[in-house]
């Protein structure tokens, strides 16, 4: 088991074959899949024959770029994943970050703390010039994390679904921030620190 970095209060490492049961319930969860599905129920199937295999080739694939189990530190429960990957059609050094946590882990500030290490490893470590994450527009929550770790709102936009759930409506949002915007961002936040 590779571990691709560590936080405070998380791990975040390498999928492996045997973690089906608690990506099944991850997004078994109708108010983890709300935004993403409507809610709809997990098809076990489908995880084990096409999510996990896809997690898992990615890191031969693209080194430094994929899917991640993030793992309580203290207790050692699976909390959920984040991803940090180039989409098709987009330059590496212009990678999307996202996130996907169970419900019991909400509001714990554990999507802010793992998104602000990958944003660090992703501008130090993998040359990143920018640094992206959507969700949809209704989705506060997500929002929210993308706003505390120093992304803006780049644009709104829509897509065509054939099935489109609540709030679809409203649109998609995209957020960003560059590597010049981080390098300040941090810069200050250094400042502030030796301050106090």
């Amino acid at each position: 088991m590779r571990v691709y970095l560590e936080t405070e209060r998380l791990v975040l490492r390498q999928f492996t074959g045997a973690d089906v049961d608690p990506l099944f319930a991850l997004y078994d969860d109708p108010e983890v899949m709300r935004y993403l599905n409507g809610g709809e129920p997990a098809d076990r199937a489908e995880i084990e024959e096409h999510d996990l295999p896809a997690f898992l080739g990615y890191y031969e694939r693209f080194p430094g770029y994929g899917f991640w189990a993030a793992i309580e530190k203290s207790s050692g429960d699976f909390l959920g994943w984040f991803h940090f990957r180039p989409l098709r059609d987009h330059h590496t050094d212009d990678p999307e970050l996202g996130y996907r946590l169970n419900r019991s882990s909400w509001g714990k500030g554990y999507a802010t703390e793992g998104s602000l290490a990958i944003l660090e490893k992703g501008f130090t470590e993998f040359g990143a010039r920018r640094i992206w994450a959507a969700t949809m527009a209704v989705n506060l929550g997500s929002r929210r994390v993308m706003e505390k770790i120093g992304m803006r709102h780049v644009r709104t936009y829509h897509e065509h679904f054939d099935n489109p759930i609540p709030g679809t409506e409203e649109g998609e949002v995209e957020y960003a921030i560059t590597l010049e915007e981080w390098r300040t961002r941090n810069s200050r936040d250094r400042t502030r620190n030796s301050r106090d």
